[in-house]
């Protein structure tokens, strides 16, 4: 098997657990939130937030990974950051409508793109342009309903994008890269900042949101359960989270957020039979067709970049074994001695141009 087999079954995999848990805890957490009653989210984070912590650690001491410590002041940004860009979207979704949470959720892939160019000098070509305005258009289509702007939720979605992306490109361009760390030894160290930040912020933001005290509520043992459930499938989803970013992009991350949000559609209408219209489908089947068109794109963008890699290795290893074609190419012809001159004007081999 070569090696881009596996890496592609690796990241095929972290997808794959990706879409399977975020699905299943959005079910969890409706069910929680809706029927249970129990609305306080950013606490209810944090809580997920420490049980990874926790789990993280029991598997450290079982060694099933390596602790790397690195710079803490960049572990501490960005847990603190992306604490905070938790944080920020659910006050977005407390401060606006629905279909303006959507449309802060749906901004947040171009301007990942625009900050990825910017910034990382990265190049997005038309055809992977083209497959994410299909995307953005058929989840638009399938979420969006109703835009009521009002300042403070505008200023609050805004500051949820530039935190999301910002969170999103430091740990994938600065963090991962420059000190060589995997997703779980990240998540391992940057858990307990996100979890602080939070846990401290927490019951602020829900009693803003909600006018109601966490500490108050009535925790009967349903409700228990459906929170210990929770917090439980909270650690394949931050785990997941991490790894799909680190196999692929934080672009790549924000399409499969969008694949999830139509799978919940489906599945609410199919399980708890939630309204659907006409519209729903319609978009879904749109931005289904974008999610397709973008994975060809991108696969077919890897193979061309990894044809050409290795044309280019093959070229060298050519030139390596061959001493006439290598001195030839480096500007140079072995003359009779052995020892390299100059090339001069050669008639034949003008003649034959």
């Amino acid at each position: 098997m070569s090696e881009g087999k596996p890496y592609q079954l690796g990241t095929i995999g972290a997808l794959s657990l990706s879409v399977v848990s975020s699905v299943s805890i959005v079910i969890c957490n409706k069910a929680l939130i809706s029927t249970l009653g129990f609305s306080f989210a950013t606490t209810l984070t944090s809580w997920h937030l420490l049980v990874t912590f926790c789990f993280l650690h029991i598997a450290l001491c079982m060694k099933w990974f390596e602790h790397k410590p690195f710079d803490p002041r960049a572990v501490m940004g960005f847990g603190i950051l992306n604490g905070t860009s938790i944080g920020l979207l659910n006050l977005s979704l407390g401060f606006n409508s629905v279909g303006f949470y959507q449309m802060t959720k749906l901004a947040i892939i171009p301007c990942t793109v625009l900050l990825e160019t910017l910034f990382f000098r990265k190049i997005f070509s038309r055809n992977v342009q083209g497959s994410l305005i299909v995307l953005l258009m058929g989840v638009g289509i399938a979420t969006v309903t109703d835009l009521q702007l009002n300042v403070l939720g505008s200023v609050l979605s805004l500051l949820a994008v530039a935190t999301t992306c910002v969170a999103q490109h430091q740990m994938t361009n600065t963090i991962q890269k420059k000190f060589k760390v995997s997703s779980t030894q990240l998540l391992y160290q940057s858990c307990p900042y996100q979890a602080i930040t939070l846990f401290v912020t927490g019951p602020f933001v829900d009693g803003l949101l909600t006018n109601k005290n966490v500490f108050a509520f009535n925790y009967t043992p349903q409700v228990l359960a459906f929170i210990v459930l929770s917090c439980l499938i909270s650690v394949s989803v931050n785990f997941s989270t991490f790894l799909v970013i680190g196999k692929t992009s934080p672009v790549t991350y924000q399409v499969l957020g969008h694949l999830k949000t139509c799978l919940v559609l489906a599945f609410g209408y199919v399980l708890l039979r939630d309204p659907f219209s006409w519209r729903n489908i319609l978009g879904i089947l749109i931005a289904i067709v974008g999610m397709v068109l973008y994975s060809y794109c991108c696969t077919l963008e890897t193979q061309q970049k990894a044809t050409a890699e290795a044309a280019q290795l093959s070229q060298a290893k050519e030139s390596e074994s061959d001493p006439l074609l290598s001195v030839e190419n480096g500007g140079g012809i072995l003359n009779e001695g052995g020892a390299a001159r100059a090339p001069g004007w050669n008639s034949n081999k003008d003649l034959q141009a």
